[in-house]
Order: C-alpha cells, then structure tokens, then sequence
C-alpha cells in the first residue's frame, strides 16, 4: 500500500499538504451557508470544527497522494462524503482532488489505476445530483428546465476530473518507457560485456593453450636430446625463449583489455601464419600446408583473426592428440566468396580429441562469429577439422 519515497520527496509532500491546510481551513471558517435548517455564523464553534475537519481530511490526502494513492483516494472520499453529509457547498478544499486523481494514475498499482478513472467519473455523477437534487442547492429539485444545465456541469465535472486522472495516465506512460528504456540498455550492456569477456577468454585459451603445448613439446624433446646431442637442446630452449615470450606479450595485452577496457589491440593475420606453422614445425610436428587458391586481395580483419585462431587451436590439438611422428595436413582455399579450412592429423591410440575442454567450442565460436560454421570429427582414424567462412560475414 505504501510506496518508498525519498526523504525529500516526503518532505515537499508534507510542506505542499501544511500549506494547503493553512489555506483551507481559513476559506471553510469564513464560509457561511445555511444547510439543513442550521445556521452558520461567522466565528462560531461549530463552524471552525466544521472548517477544520473538512480542511484536514483533504489536506491528509494531498500528503499522502504519492505515499499511498489508494489510501489518498480513500480519504478523499471520506472527506467528500463529509462535506455532502453537512450540507456544505463546494469549497477550495476540493481541489485537492485534483491531485488525488493525478496520482493515482500517476504512481497507483493497477488497481488504483482503474479506481482512480472510476472515481473521476462517479464524482462527476456525485457532484451533479448534490448540486441539481441535493437537499439545499436543488432550488426546486431536477426537472426539464434545469436539465440541460445539469447536463453541462456533469460533462465540465467529468472533464475537470477526467483530466486529472489523464495527465497521470500519461505520466505513468512516461515513466514506464523510461525504466524499459533504461532496462533495455542494461541488459545491452551486460550482453556487451558478456561478449567482451568471451571473446578475451577465448582469446586467452588459445594464447596459452598454444604456447603451453609448444613449450611441452620443446622441453621433451631438449631432455632427450641433451645428452646424445647438447645443440638440439639449445635450439629447444632458444624456441621455448621465444614462444614464451611471444605469450607473454599476448597474455599482458588481454590482461590490459581487461583492466583499462581498451580496444582490442593489434591481432593476428594470416600473414602471421607462417610463424605459427614454424612453431609447429619446430616441435617436431611433420605439418604439410596446402594454399590453392590464394587469398583475393585482403580478406577482412574479421576473417583473417578467425582463420589465424581455427589453425592455432586446430594445432595445438595435434600437439596434444596427435600420433608421434604423424604429418599434419593443413589446406587453406580461398575462394572469391569464402575460405575453407581443412585440417587432418592421425590420432593417437586412446587419445580422444575434443571429449574435453573448450578448443573445439572455441573454435566452433569462432566460425560462427565471422558468419561460417565448423565441424570436427574422426574419421578413419583421423581427426579432422574443417571449417566454411564467408569473406563478406559479420564482424
């Protein structure tokens, strides 16, 4: 029933409700009407009770209108119901009503909502036949003579009313586009970072996974060979130097990214290919690249980076899975609409490539980021990868 306002908010509603009171009670003190047979005198008890009542029953619903419209809404029908049943004409302190309705419309629950529009239309009909059919003011009660005015002021009450409670409707309108707007661009923004993070993580698996695998090979192939043939060795090390270090500079731009939010920085190409087939190479890997057709012109950024990551996680995996002293075959066409990738290795006995882990998904990810798709399967005793890329697709 009662809604969280602000402190400041209460305190404008209780100054606005005070001031109003100040100013309502006067105008019901000094308003004298004979009703009812009684006799109302300037000054006398009575009247200032009568004054005050009315006066505080309006004022209490102006403070309460957006703490809680329906118990606004309420007490303003008390104090109506009030002001008929003593036989008192409309005074100031109805405009209050005004506000009532504006609210309920404005901040009610849906409920509200609908008493609000039921109330402005009852309260024309209500005020219509107090004035026309009342008891003091029918001045010979409703007929055909007096119809047509009636008429009139239940269609101004029903206007005055209705107005109220529309300027509310269309606040509550307001407000509403605004929070779906304002949810609409957090759940954008959380989609974005979604993606960013990722993205970063894919990035980062592939850096490290690639490295880590070269590096592993490299070191047992130096503790091999250290002893029948200490120059082997020392290239080994030299090529873990490398590689290391080339990850760590790709690992402290993803790092970077993720503490500054940056761009993305320099990324790969296939021009950078050839130094990833070499660290293949180097692990003693037998790789076998077949390029036909060559690229068209420059592929996009967008394929490039795709075809650089397929091939780093799809080696890699040879590292990991692949039959000692297997050859890898590796075909790359470039068509004018697309580039297909193809990658073969022997697996070894019992090793079972893509059961665990993220390079498959990644992969899969990747191609379909740039608008392809990827498959990777055994066949024959092989495991293959392949891969279809638009060279128009998304970024």
């Amino acid at each position: 029933m009662f809604r969280r306002l602000k402190t400041s908010q209460l305190v404008v509603d209780v100054i606005v409700a005070v001031g109003f009171f100040l100013i309502a009670w006067p105008v019901e003190t000094v308003l004298s009407t004979g009703t009812l047979g009684l006799e109302y005198r300037l000054g006398s008890l009575g009247q200032i009770i009568t004054g005050l009542l009315i006066a505080a029953l309006f004022s209490g619903a102006l403070a309460l209108r957006r703490l809680s419209p329906p118990l606004a809404l309420g007490i303003a029908w008390v104090g109506a119901l009030v002001q008929m049943g003593l036989g008192r004409p409309p005074s100031f302190s109805d405009v209050a009503i005004f506000g009532i309705l504006y609210t309920t419309a404005a901040y009610g629950t849906r409920l509200v909502y609908w008493a609000g529009f039921a109330s402005a239309l009852v309260g024309a009909l209500v005020i219509t036949v107090y004035l026309f059919a009342g008891p003091v003011f029918a001045g010979g009660g409703l007929s055909w003579q007096t119809l047509p005015l009636a008429l009139v002021v239940l269609v101004a009450g029903a206007f005055a009313l209705g107005l109220s409670w529309t300027v509310g409707a269309l606040v509550r309108t307001a407000v509403r586009a605004r929070e779906n707007r304002e949810a609409q661009q957090r759940a954008e923004a959380e989609t974005a970072a979604e993606q960013e993070r990722v993205r970063i993580a894919r990035d980062m698996h592939d850096v490290v996974a690639h490295s880590l695998a070269v590096v592993i090979a490299q070191a047992d192939g130096a503790r091999y060979a250290a002893a029948s043939d200490p120059a082997i060795a020392t290239d080994a090390l030299a090529t873990i130097s490398t590689t290391a270090r080339s990850a760590l500079a790709d690992v402290r731009l993803l790092l970077g990214q993720l503490r500054h939010r940056q761009g993305d920085g320099p990324q790969p190409t296939i021009a950078d290919l050839e130094e990833l087939y070499a660290q293949v190479r180097t692990a003693g890997v037998q790789l076998r690249v077949d390029v036909d057709p060559a690229p068209p012109g420059e592929p996009p950024a967008a394929v490039q980076l795709a075809v650089y990551r397929i091939l780093q996680e799809a080696l890699t995996n040879t590292l990991r899975h692949g039959a000692p002293g297997g050859s890898v075959d590796v075909r790359l066409s470039w068509l004018p609409d697309r580039v297909e990738l193809d990658v073969r290795n022997p697996v070894s006995p019992g090793s079972q490539p893509g059961r665990s882990g993220h390079g498959i998904i990644g992969m899969r990810e990747r191609a379909q980021l740039a608008g392809g798709r990827l498959d990777a399967a055994d066949e024959g005793g092989a495991f293959i990868v392949r891969a279809t890329i638009p060279l128009g697709g998304p970024a």
